[in-house]
């Protein structure tokens, strides 16, 4: 109705912009489709594909659905084959009354492209009712003046069928004073008449009885009767008169029944009975007799039922007067209804699509038509949403909607909108209805898995047990589902001849990180790895962070005696000059410690000596002086047995023995005393290998004095462009830094070593590690002991 699709300017173009784009498809005229009233449920229509000019599945494809008005379904689509069925029977005489054609208008609804086209539904009459007079009784007086050819109006029969079906004719029963005749009126409707043949004779014939036949045009024809009474009366030679010909009402469709709407007079010139005038309804449709009543002596007329705009706009009303002597006229009675804003407006979903992805683009969410069966302003419609949604409203054809995102979606930052369409009318006062809709949003892989730290730091102690527990790494990921689902693996080191897996292994469930093995602080400090957090999605996303594992020392490592060397087959001894004042240094204990921090501090004490009294040792730093000046009767040879003992808990400690010679001066020969403790004489023979000995060490030492500052240089030049710490053919792999680097000494060690000058004696000034070797196995500590001790020298 062009109410209902009544659309303000701005409506107006954008549906003339999206008919010249293309966007609804529709026909300038609605297709046209008939089917007979009374068909069973699910009855065949007409094939909407092949009108369409679409495939089979096409239908099925685009999405398409068929649209009533009114939320009414009479119809329904099948989409595979394209038929178009009834879904109900449809009775053209409730759907339409007696309005022709009955026309059922539809829209067949097609979403993607989207495309409404504008069709009809013709219901076509069958025969299926019956003339039927609303009194089976008519009583009609007639003056026995009444001239022949005086035409009588009698009571029409009702036919709900339209067309030929409907009521075609009228018969009356034979007799010699009446005829029947049938009158036409502007509506088409067929009124019968009864015309008197010849005069009446009131005194011959008092009362005559007729049967009145109403015949409709149907295939057999269906037929209905009543009754007619005529009697004969006096001469009645004035009827009576309306005021108007014409009475003009107006009545708001909200008016409360039984309030009055019109009423008409007449008037009769004739006195007595004749001139006593009753009001009748003339010939009135079940629609004006269900909703007025006309008090028949008073000629006022009330509602008798709620009136509706929307159903009927307005009534023409016949009414007759009659005076007693049987005379009668007729007036005509205009009521028009006004329209009031009593019919909210109606929103009709026809799509709604949830949930959907959060990285979609525009995508129409919902498709909704709206109506209001109101008129005018009162039927003019407005539609909104929400502001602080990110969705929009765009009108299509048709009073049809469609609802938009404005862009993609986030579902982290929300996973479900509820939405309120509001649809308003423009009267007064303004109607609106609201609908709700929820609209999901699905989860896209979209978020990496983060690390609850930017990198992990974590401590474990030497010698540990394998497959320990050393720490966790935890990531979360923003999305849901399987997109949330974080697994854990450790990355393959970029460099390196050994895999770190296996010493380091982690749960890709729960990110815990377990040691495979045993580790030793002083092979290794510390290490680093990177691990990966993935998660489910597809495709999947990462991260990546560093962790850190800080090997924390053990007193596992016993001091290590350095000088005097504790292995070697000839005692070594030092030499002491029997004039040497009180506080002279004699020898310096030199031990290391493998360990690390209070575990590497040394302290030295002296156990046992032949001469308890002669010499002293320092505690701090291993210097054997002496006490007192030496005496003749001390004796040449002197042993001295050493305690070395570090700082760490337990404390662990080494046994050190010196041999320390009494000798007159360096030039006496070297004296190699027997077990018993007995001194034998030197010979000259002896002196002179001495000296030779002694000049063959000297020049060892200052060679490996040299080499070993060329191989200090080297090694710090080397350091400074390389931060590994370990040796290419070490246990552990180059990725495993020492990132310390400020671990104890390793497993063996090389010493720069500097004598004092002055005494005339052996004195170390200062022990430095030149450059750590690692053994390539636990197997191989002694041998490399052993060559770092072969590196030893003595003094006779």
């Amino acid at each position: 109705m062009e109410r209902e699709g009544a659309m303000i300017p701005q409506q107006r173009q954008v549906l003339f912009l999206l008919v010249l784009l293309g966007v609804s498809g529709a026909a300038s005229e609605p297709q046209q489709f008939s089917v007979v009233e009374e068909m069973e449920r699910g009855s065949f229509v007409a094939n909407v594909a092949k009108v369409l000019g679409l495939g089979v599945g096409e239908l099925s494809n685009r999405g398409a659905r068929v649209v009533c008005k009114g939320n009414k379904e009479y119809l329904q689509l099948h989409p595979k084959t394209g038929d178009l069925l009834l879904r109900e029977k449809l009775d053209r005489e409730e759907l339409c009354g007696p309005a022709e054609p009955c026309v059922l208008p539809f829209k067949i609804l097609l979403e993607s492209p989207f495309q409404i086209v504008r069709a009809e539904l013709r219901i076509q009459d069958i025969n299926d009712h019956s003339p039927v007079f609303s009194e089976i009784e008519m009583l009609l007086k007639i003056p026995e003046s009444t001239s022949p050819g005086t035409v009588f109006l009698l009571e029409n029969a009702r036919d709900l069928d339209v067309g030929n079906n409907s009521l075609q004719n009228y018969a009356i029963s034979p007799n010699s004073l009446f005829h029947v005749q049938i009158r036409k009126s502007s509506e088409g409707r067929r009124y019968p008449e009864l015309v008197l043949d010849k005069a009446l004779d009131r005194e011959e014939q008092s009362e005559v009885t007729l049967t009145l036949t109403a015949v409709d045009g149907g295939a057999p024809p269906r037929s209905g009767t009543a009754q007619v009474r005529v009697l004969i009366v006096d001469i009645n030679d004035n009827a009576p008169v309306f005021t108007q010909s014409q009475y003009e009402a107006q009545i708001p469709e909200d008016s409360s029944i039984g309030s009055k709407v019109v009423t008409v007079s007449a008037t009769d010139l004739d006195t007595g009975n004749n001139a006593d005038i009753s009001y009748m309804l003339l010939y009135p449709s079940e629609n004006i007799r269900k909703t007025f009543h006309l008090k028949e002596k008073l000629g006022e007329l009330y509602l008798k039922e709620k009136v509706d705009f929307e159903s009927t706009e307005s009534y023409i009303i016949n009414i007759q007067a009659t005076d007693g002597g049987g005379l009668s006229a007729e007036c005509t009675v205009i009521i028009q209804v006004i329209d009031l804003n009593d019919n909210p407006p109606e929103l009709t979903m026809s799509s709604l699509t949830s949930p959907i992805p959060e990285n979609s683009p525009e995508t129409v969410i919902a498709v909704f038509g709206v109506s209001d069966l109101d008129s005018g302003e009162n039927g003019k419609i407005v539609c909104s949403i929400q502001d602080d949604l990110p969705f929009a409203l765009k009108p299509s054809v048709e009073n049809f909607y469609t609802l938009v995102t404005e862009g993609a979606l986030d579902r982290e930052i929300k996973a479900e909108y509820n939405i309120t369409i509001t649809v308003t009318d423009l009267g007064s006062p303004r109607l609106k209805s609201e609908h709700n809709i929820t609209v999901l949003i699905s989860d896209v892989n979209d978020n990496p898995p983060m690390f609850t730290q930017r990198a992990y730091k974590l401590y474990l102690r030497e010698n540990n047990s394998p497959a320990i527990h050393i720490g966790s790494v935890s990531a979360s990921d923003r999305d849901s589902g399987i997109n949330a689902k974080v697994t854990y693996s450790l990355l393959p080191p970029e460099t390196g001849d050994l895999p770190l897996f296996s010493y380091i292994s982690i749960n890709s469930d729960n990110g815990h990180l377990y040691a495979l093995r045993s580790l030793n602080y002083e092979a290794i400090q510390a290490f680093q790895f990177t691990v990966r957090a993935a998660d489910g999605g597809s495709p999947s996303l990462s991260s990546q962070v560093l962790v850190q594992v800080l090997v924390e020392d053990e007193n596992d490592n016993s001091p290590f005696v350095l000088y005097p060397p504790q292995n070697g087959t000839a005692p070594c001894n030092d030499l002491v000059p029997r004039a040497a004042e009180p506080g002279y240094l004699v020898t310096k204990v030199v031990a290391v410690d493998r360990d690390w921090g209070q575990n590497s501090w040394l302290s030295y004490q002296l156990i046992k000596a032949t001469d308890p009294g002669l010499f002293t040792l320092l505690a701090h730093n291993g210097e054997v002086r002496t006490t007192r000046p030496i005496s003749d009767r001390d004796t040449i040879k002197q042993r001295l047995l050493v305690l070395v003992k570090d700082n760490g808990q337990p404390p662990l400690s080494t046994m050190a023995t010196l041999n320390v010679l009494l000798v007159d001066g360096f030039s006496e020969p070297y004296l190699q005393l027997p077990d018993g403790g007995k001194e034998q004489v030197q010979n000259d023979s002896l002196t002179t290998y001495l000296v030779i000995s002694l000049a063959c060490v000297s020049f060892l030492l200052l060679f490996s004095i040299i080499m070993f500052v060329a191989i200090c240089l080297w090694k710090r030049k080397k350091d400074s462009t390389d931060i590994s710490c370990f040796t290419s053919n070490g246990p552990f792999p180059r990725h495993l830094v020492d990132v310390s680097r400020t671990g104890t000494l390793s497993q063996a060690y090389q010493y720069e070593m500097c004598l004092a000058s002055g005494s005339g004696t052996n004195e170390f000034k200062f022990l430095k590690p030149i450059v750590p070797i690692l053994p390539t196995s636990e197997g191989n500590e002694n041998s490399i002991e052993n060559s770092a001790l072969r590196d030893s020298f003595c003094f006779n």
